[in-house]
């Protein structure tokens, strides 16, 4: 394997337009559970769909239920040594940008830039109103509902909503294009941590490949792209992401 890492970490260190792809699997080291896996929150719960969000109240009441539980974990997280390598790439000048499908913001706590990190997913640290746009914090929204308002509207009316995608709701077009911007761009772009099967997110390593860039992959499981990356790595994300950027500052 450390043939691999150092092939990575060479490459990283070349410069040009390094780009990070990354899923679940770089959170779970930060006691975030992977939602879709066995045994993880939709084994639990029952998804509520944005279309029942919005015309139920009934459904919204579960909605903020179901959010409440999974705050407790979200709350307590902190980088890890994943987002902490990233990080450390992106000070080093050898990260562009970051495209990720998680919801935690912990690429942001890592010290990365907001306006760095593509949420194709949204950031449940957020709370948006689905009429006016208005956004809040989820401090207010969980002050509220503990308080006794279970389905928190915003002072226009409209609903308030964790600013997450929901089963059923539109992808946000402007981070789905500006995704797909930078992986059809880029010379490198790394996928840790997701098993690439969510769509329209899963197209980004094609639009990476078919622009020629050299594709590396971190994941514990298969993925479709396996057999036409560069390089694969089938350990933790944290403990591998943490070699590959200490290599790639002995090579810059």
């Amino acid at each position: 394997m450390q043939d691999i890492l150092e092939a990575i970490a060479k490459k990283i260190a070349e410069g040009g337009r390094n780009i990070a792809f990354t899923g679940a699997g770089i959170s779970t080291e930060s006691g975030i559970p992977d939602f879709r896996s066995q045994g993880g929150i939709w084994d639990q719960y029952r998804p509520v769909y944005f279309d029942e969000f919005m015309s139920s109240r009934d459904a919204r009441v579960r909605y903020w239920d179901q959010k409440i539980a999974m705050w407790d974990g979200l709350e307590k997280a902190r980088p890890n040594a994943g987002h902490q390598a990233l990080a450390k790439l992106y000070d080093m000048g050898l990260l562009e940008a970051i495209i990720t499908q998680n919801i935690d913001g912990l690429h942001q706590e890592s010290g990365i830039p907001g306006d760095k990190v593509i949420e194709l997913h949204g950031n449940t640290r957020r709370v948006r109103c689905m009429t006016c746009g208005e956004t809040s914090t989820v401090a207010e929204a969980k002050q509220r509902i503990l308080g006794g308002d279970p389905a928190p509207e915003c002072h226009c009316g409209g609903y308030l909503k964790p600013d997450t995608i929901s089963f059923g709701q539109a992808m946000p077009q402007k981070e789905v294009e500006a995704a797909a911007r930078l992986s059809s761009s880029c010379d490198f772009f790394l996928v840790v941590g997701s098993t690439l099967v969510v769509h329209p997110a899963a197209m980004m390593p094609e639009y990476a490949r078919r622009a020629g860039a050299y594709l590396a992959i971190v994941n514990l499981s298969d993925t479709p792209y396996d057999n036409a990356c560069q390089a694969l790595v089938r350990e933790k994300a944290g403990p591998v992401l943490q070699a590959i950027a200490d290599l790639a500052e002995e090579y810059r």
